[in-house]
């Protein structure tokens, strides 16, 4: 099941034995983790909630996770027992945790949270009897939909286009998201409207969302806007080769979707991103003209191996590659 449904299945089904909580989205995980933790009712902690590091756990160690498992509550009706970036193998799945789910302790929850997979672990998330809690990056508009309740629960109303902005704004990182929504409760007070206005001008701008718009800028030849947004983001302290190892990257994509055939569609799989991206840079490209994309990649990719290699000045790299943009 995805994050957001987890909540829901508690209160349904009650709390499952063993639950596997993977993803790379960390806010996600921890608040999956929170969720099930209060689900349990824990009044001694110290007793009866049990974690572990997943790199002791080998071989035997593996049987010593497996008699915590087994232990008893004290004092409290469940016993929670999590393990952290815990990858068995195969074998060690068959020999000491498959007997286990097969026939879990019902006192007992045990969790393994991972931040992602490993080649020669046991696919987990596959095996019978281990709930698979989905903690991976969501998509923009599940993003903007888990806002909308996180805005709720602080007393603010929140517009369908300051839901979207401020995803993108935040670069869909579920933490910041909740710390800004909490900023602007503090700002708005309670039942409070959060608007377009209200995230653009409370909502601090994540560093990719800026080099997004920098790249857009550039794509369009809006010199003015380029510049407006370049001079914020040096007078934050961006460095001039992060800025320009993104316009690197920025052009590569459009040389690449433009040097591809096929739909956009079979592009996006190619590329692995989502077809809307691969339309939006063909467009693009097709605004710079023939030819333009990669010419401009080149260029830039060589002012970017000279100003690393200390050919040229960062500097000096950054504003040639402007001039070629623009003027070239």
């Amino acid at each position: 099941m995805k994050f957001v449904q987890l909540a829901k299945s508690i209160q349904a089904e009650g709390l499952q034995p063993v639950y596997l909580i993977e993803g790379e989205e960390a806010y996600f995980r921890d608040h999956a983790v929170e969720s099930i933790r209060a689900a349990c009712g824990l009044i001694n902690p110290a007793l009866n909630d049990a974690r572990y590091e997943g790199e002791t756990l080998r071989g035997e160690w593996i049987a010593s996770l497996r008699r915590a498992l087994e232990t008893l509550p004290f004092l409290d009706e469940k016993r929670l027992v999590r393990a952290y970036e815990f990858y068995p193998s195969e074998r060690d799945w068959e020999t000491y945790l498959k007997p286990y789910v097969q026939n879990p302790s019902p006192s007992t929850v045990l969790l393994i949270v991972n931040a992602g997979k490993k080649a020669n672990a046991a696919d987990l998330k596959r095996k019978q009897g281990v709930c698979y809690v989905d903690c991976s990056r969501e998509s923009e508009e599940t993003l903007a939909r888990w806002l909308f309740g996180v805005a709720r629960r602080q007393g603010l109303q929140m517009d369908a286009d300051a839901a979207a902005l401020m995803v993108r704004y935040c670069a869909q990182d579920a933490a910041r998201m909740k710390l800004e929504t909490e900023k602007l409760a503090a700002i708005l007070g309670e039942n409070g409207r959060v608007t377009r206005a209200a995230v653009e001008e409370y909502v601090a701008k994540d560093t990719e969302y800026k080099i997004y718009e920098l790249t857009q800028a550039a794509s369009r030849r809006n010199f003015a806007l380029f510049a407006e947004i370049l001079s914020d983001m040096l007078g934050k302290g961006s460095d001039e080769h992060a800025v320009l190892a993104a316009l690197v990257s920025h052009y590569r994509t459009l040389a690449e979707v433009t040097g591809m055939t096929g739909s956009d569609a079979e592009v996006a799989k190619t590329l692995g991103v989502k077809p809307y991206a691969v339309q939006k840079n063909r467009e693009a490209a097709r605004r710079l003209g023939k030819g333009r994309a990669e010419e401009t990649y080149l260029a830039l990719f060589g002012l970017s191996s000279g100003a690393k290699s200390g050919l040229y000045g960062k500097t000096g790299a950054l504003f040639e590659a402007i001039a070629k943009i623009f003027f070239g």
